[in-house]
């Protein structure tokens, strides 16, 4: 009976375990330096504080095909960040308006939705300046919140690679 259960376990996985733990470690042990790594989680999290709604998965999806990053990786850090990238929004939007000196709009959100649910294009041409400033805000944040990122991660990816390589010598 027990020959039947062999490699089946017993304990529940959990979701830390199961989302991030084993598809890093799969990256790790199929040979993905630990700096590649570093850098999809940094532009996981990073593209996914993208200031335009419902963007981020394709934003995502295309800077990770352009990079040749681990696209199951990239998404699931860009996932953990959608609070974040909620909060983001409107800071990006407010930095942006003050790097262009621009008046503050006011923000509503039903209003908002509701504006567009009743025209869409509409909506993009009113509020199409406003999304500019906070991309703008965003692309000089960005690319230094991302350095400092991977550099965060970088210690945690060498150490669990060295750890990796080290089991895969004593099975050998």
């Amino acid at each position: 009976m027990s020959e039947m259960f062999k490699g089946v376990s017993t304990t529940k996985e959990t979701w830390w375990r199961r989302w991030l733990v084993r598809p890093v470690v799969g990256q790790l042990t199929c040979g993905v330096s630990p700096q590649k790594i570093a850098w999809t989680i940094s532009l996981g999290i990073v593209l996914g504080v993208f200031p335009v709604m419902g963007t981020t998965t394709l934003v995502c999806f295309l800077m990770g095909w352009m990079l040749r990053l681990n696209q199951p990786v990239l998404h699931v850090f860009k996932t953990l960040v959608y609070p974040l990238h909620l909060a983001m929004i409107l800071v990006f939007i407010r930095m942006g308006e003050h790097l262009y000196q621009v008046p503050l709009i006011s923000f509503s959100i039903p209003q908002l939705l509701e504006r567009f649910k009743v025209d869409p294009l509409q909506f993009v041409r009113d509020f199409g300046m406003t999304a500019w400033y906070g991309v703008s805000a965003w692309l000089i944040v960005a690319p230094l919140a991302a350095f400092l990122i991977k550099l965060s991660v970088m210690p945690f990816l060498t150490r669990l690679a060295e750890t990796i390589k080290r089991r895969q010598e004593l099975t050998s």
